[in-house]
């Protein structure tokens, strides 16, 4: 059997050696890893003129992977509608510059469409094109990030992106910063 661990001679053997030629952009998401308390409202039925919303609260467990070049993201909540639980995986595509958000709820088995952008002064877009009952939308989600805190809103546009129905926010405070070790 072949060692798939080998190296060429004169490549890099460790993350650690290669670290100085790390993307800056690839340490976006290191602010958010921890664990979190997050409240979240997510409007039924978004693109019908609705204005119901339902609450969810829970945690997010954000955990560095390959070094920094993704992370993984779980949340656990609960709320008048039920339990949510589902996942984000991040990667950071360093040829492109930016990072795609996949996202897949528990007993789905598989990922969504990935939503692709870039942070830019403490605060991350990004950007899909899905379908929703139906038609064809945008969809926009944008991270805040805060001393201690983030913001989460996610939105809907059924003319192209002219217009947007925010129909997901997120409100979460650091409950534990991430040791060394997830790091």
């Amino acid at each position: 059997m072949a060692n798939l661990n080998r190296k060429a001679p004169g490549a890099a053997q460790d993350d650690a050696s290669s670290a100085s030629a790390e993307p800056a952009a690839q340490h976006d998401f290191d602010w958010q890893l921890g664990t979190w308390r997050i409240h979240m409202s997510r409007l039924k039925d978004p693109l019908t003129g609705s204005h119901t919303w339902a609450p969810l609260d829970g945690t997010v467990a954000v955990d560095r992977v390959w070094g920094g070049r993704a992370n993984l993201a779980v949340i656990d909540t609960q709320g008048p509608s039920g339990h949510l639980q589902f996942l984000s995986l991040r990667l950071y595509n360093p040829k492109k510059q930016q990072w795609s958000l996949n996202f897949a709820k528990r007993g789905g088995g598989e990922l969504g469409i990935p939503m692709v952008g870039v942070f830019k002064n403490g605060s991350g877009e990004f950007y899909s094109k899905d379908q929703l009952n139906g038609h064809a939308i945008d969809c926009r989600f944008i991270f805040s990030q805060l001393k201690g805190a983030a913001s989460e809103e996610q939105a809907f546009s059924s003319d192209a992106g002219k217009t947007w129905e925010v129909n997901w926010i997120n409100n979460s405070s650091l409950a534990t910063q991430a040791t060394t070790a997830m790091r």
